[in-house]
Order: C-alpha cells, then structure tokens, then sequence
C-alpha cells in the first residue's frame, strides 16, 4: 500500500506578515497532483491542519477545497487535529465526511478505532491519535500523573490491545502529533512543555508498521519507521535550511517501509544573512538571495541610518531586520532579548528567582514553579478548545 504523508499545513498562518494563503492553495494542488501521478493508495494529515482553533474564513474555504479534491480522486484520506487545531470545531461532521472517504480522527477515546483499508495483501489498520494535550486526557486514560509520554503510552497501549485481536498479518499505521525524542524542533512550533519536558522516547510506537508524525516542521527520520513529514511551507528563518517535503511511503505485504521524499512547491527560498550593512550591500556573494525572503542581522557597532530602506534596495524580500551590534556577551548593553534567547519560561523564572533573593530555588520551589506553568497552559488549552 502506497501512502502520502503530510502534516503541519497550518492553513492561514502568515510569513512575517506576508501572506500565504496563495501557497498553501498551491500546495494544495500540488498535493492532489502527487496523489494522482504516484498512484497514492492513501493520504495521511498528522495535525495542525489550521494555525489556530478559529481560522479565518478563506483559510476554512481553502480546507473544504481540499477535501473535496480529495473525496473526488476517491483516495481515503486519514487526519488528525493537531496542538493548533481546535479538536472540537475540525471534527464536526466527521461521521458524514467519513462516507466519501475523508476519516476525521479529533477524539482521544477513540483512539483504538482504526481506519481499515485493504490492499491485495490483507488490511492495514490506521489509528489516528490527535494531539493528546496531558492535562484533559489524562483521566480518559487513566494515568496519575499528566505528562505527554504517559498519556501517549497509554494511548499507544490501547493501539497495540486492538491490534492483537486483529487478524494475523494486519499491518498498522499510527499518526501522532507529539515531539519525540531525536527531532529537531525549529521556532515555529508551539511550546508543548509539560513538567519541564516535551519529548516523547520513539519506543512509544514500538508494535507499529509506520508512525506517522506531525508537529515539527522539518522533514526528518526518527527510525525507519517513525517520521516527520514537516511542514510543506516554511513558517519561521529558523527553516531556512529545511527541504520542504512530504513522505512517499511504500508499506510491504510484511509490514516493510521504503520511503521517499516528494518535494513541495515554496514560493521563494529562506536566506539569513549576518554582518556589517555596507559589507552586505557589497558582498557580491550574497547575489544569489536577491530573490529571497531575508532576515538581515545587523552587527554594526552603532545603528545605521535607513537601514531597511537600504536593504530593500538590493533585497527587496527583506522581511525581517535583526540588530546585533558587535559587543562581548559582559557587555551592560547586550540586549535582554539576547540574553534570554533559547532560555524556557522555567529557566527564565528561575534566573529571576536567583537574581532577586541571591539564591536560586530549591527542587520543591522549581516544581511549585512548573506546576504554576502547567497550569497556565492547560487553562489556555480549556479556553482554546471552548471557543
């Protein structure tokens, strides 16, 4: 059985406030043609179809048009609601979408309740596991203690229980939207922190044929048999080095994975360029990203006069302008945006802590600390999901 893995569209997120809506549209189209020319058997959506629980209209158009692409080509599709999806609004009406071939998964408890397909070689069973937020699942699943590996072992355990009473040779597909453990995440994922840790070990899906994740942006191979497709479009520079792709996957009669990549139409590449403002008005190297969308980092010594009029000049994609002037990091002046950069929201209160009393807090303080984190965001999660 052939598949196409995708996730991540976020369908009506902006790029530094251009527009891409016209490119996710192509993309579209794009997908549609791949499952056409390569004789897709099935397509899978490993969450965050939109950027947020209530997207703007023309991004819900475009995702009406899609499955109605889809339900025309007669190839069954399987998506799951990812950590930006709200799980509630993507899943209504999924029992009559379900009939043309368009199998909405948003709700954990049903979790175990695959997507069966057939093949000249027998089924493959497909459980679509939505992005299993701790702190509201945890009591569907009955762990103690709110945390993603828990919830998604769990989840993982009811998988493989349903698979056993299948018939021998069944082969499976799970679709996820979880970091796990070896993936690179880049800046514009949304933060998915519990207890100070995000990452899931890839042994949670042992039992599986192929898992098929969503919620990092770059394409990548956890193990031959867990994947991120990544975002098809670049959300953020962080990206610039990504290869925008998705996942052509071949599933043997035996459960075996060859995969390939399929490259995604981007509208312009990513360039990051760094240095003095002459000396990158200069560079005759730095030709070749006079198409680009840039993100220009200063690093003259005193802030220069019109400098994205300037840089507009010969890179008229500049979208973002980046001022780091060459100083040591003792400096009194370096920014404290600078010096916050990479540092989690724990690790930032915990500085304070110290900084303010001359003592940094003890193991109980820092778990007061990420119990008061926690619970912030499962309070945003309740009111995202009650929109």
């Amino acid at each position: 059985m052939r598949l196409l893995h995708t996730s991540d569209w976020h369908l009506g997120r902006a790029f530094h406030r251009v527009g891409m809506l016209g490119a996710q549209a192509e993309f579209i189209g794009h997908l549609v043609d791949t499952v056409r020319e390569h004789r897709v058997d099935a397509v899978v959506v490993s969450g965050d179809v939109y950027d947020r629980a209530v997207p703007p209209l023309a991004a819900v158009e475009l995702f009406d048009d899609a499955l109605h692409r889809l339900a025309a080509l007669r190839v069954p599709t399987v998506m799951i609601s990812g950590n930006h999806d709200s799980a509630r609004r993507l899943g209504v009406g999924a029992g009559l979408i379900g009939r043309a071939g368009i199998h909405l998964r948003t709700e954990p408890s049903a979790c175990a309740t695959p997507v069966v397909l057939s093949d000249a070689h027998g089924d493959v069973a497909f459980y679509g596991l939505p992005y299993l937020e701790p702190a509201l699942v945890k009591d569907e699943f009955g762990v103690r203690k709110a945390g993603h590996e828990a919830v998604l072992a769990a989840a993982m355990d009811r998988v493989r229980a349903d698979l056993a009473t299948r018939p021998p040779g069944t082969r499976s597909v799970v679709l996820a939207h979880a970091f796990v453990t070896g993936g690179e995440a880049s800046d514009s994922e949304r933060d998915i922190t519990v207890g100070g840790v995000a990452a899931v070990p890839a042994g949670v899906f042992d039992g599986v044929d192929y898992a098929a994740l969503g919620h990092l942006h770059g394409c990548q191979t956890i193990t031959d048999r867990v994947r991120y497709s990544g975002s098809p479009l670049p959300y953020s520079f962080s990206e610039a080095g990504h290869r925008k792709t998705m996942w052509l996957v071949d599933l043997g009669s035996d459960g075996s994975i060859d995969a390939e990549r399929v490259d995604c139409p981007v509208p312009r590449p990513l360039a990051r360029i760094r240095g003095r403002l002459d000396d990158l008005l200069a560079d005759p190297a730095l030709a070749r990203h006079q198409e680009a969308w840039v993100e220009a980092t200063l690093t003259d010594p005193v802030r220069p006069a019109e400098p994205m009029a300037r840089l507009t000049e010969r890179f008229p994609h500049t979208l973002s302008l980046v001022f780091e002037p060459e100083r040591s990091p003792e400096d009194p002046d370096v920014s404290y945006a600078r010096r916050l950069a990479g540092r989690s929201d724990q690790q930032i209160a915990e500085d304070f802590v110290a900084h303010v009393r001359g003592a940094g807090p003890d193991e109980h303080e820092r778990a007061v600390l990420r119990e008061a984190f926690d619970a912030v965001r499962a309070d945003d999660a309740v009111r995202e999901v009650a929109r």
